[in-house]
């Protein structure tokens, strides 16, 4: 890991020790910056976003992280003894510290298999609208006539866009909390 403090990260922001810096930093499982200015927090993290082109993920408990979470692509505020306003700014609360381990392995998890499967059969949704479409125009010697109504066509996609993504939404959970906690791997298999 690396340990810098705001007067060496001030430093090491400067155009002609970035690269250097990026460089280390990528070579660590985990840097930590102590003692920093929220502009410093900022700066290094649209520093690594468009430098390293990575995700990044902030984590704040107070006001002066409002701008390192609101420039990060995924924010999470502590709610805590430092106020309410990392919360207002992010993405996801959380109520103690402990609770980001759960909210990444498993909630993270859980959410990108939901969204990853949603997006699959949305596809399938249209491509097979659009193929019932297509093949009847054939029946019809391509003279743009309408095969439905407006109110079939606005049930259907009320029906097949609505209440499966509930659903699936609610009750899908390919593997369990408990397994995910005990086996971090699989969010990465995931991907």
């Amino acid at each position: 890991g690396l340990v810098i403090d705001g007067r060496t990260l001030e430093h090491v922001l400067h155009d002609s020790l970035q690269n250097i810096f990026l460089e280390l930093t990528e070579k660590c499982r985990a840097v930590v910056c102590c003692q920093a200015t929220p502009l410093q927090k900022s700066v290094l993290v649209k520093l690594v976003r468009s430098k390293l082109k990575a995700m990044t993920l902030a984590v704040g408990d107070g006001a002066n992280d409002v701008s390192m979470i609101q420039v990060a692509d995924t924010g999470v505020g502590i709610s805590g003894q430092e106020g309410m306003q990392a919360v207002m700014a992010s993405d996801f609360a959380v109520s103690q510290f402990r609770h980001l381990r759960k909210l990444l392995l498993v909630h993270g998890h859980w959410c990108y298999t939901r969204l990853t499967n949603m997006v699959l059969y949305y596809f399938y949704k249209n491509v097979t609208y659009v193929n019932l479409l297509f093949w009847y125009q054939f029946f019809c010697g391509f003279s743009g006539t309408s095969m439905t109504d407006y109110w079939i066509l606005i049930l259907f996609n009320l029906l097949f866009t609505s209440v499966p993504p509930i659903v699936y939404g609610v009750l899908d959970k390919d593997v369990s909390a408990e397994i995910l906690m005990e086996l971090p791997q699989l969010y990465t298999m995931s991907q």
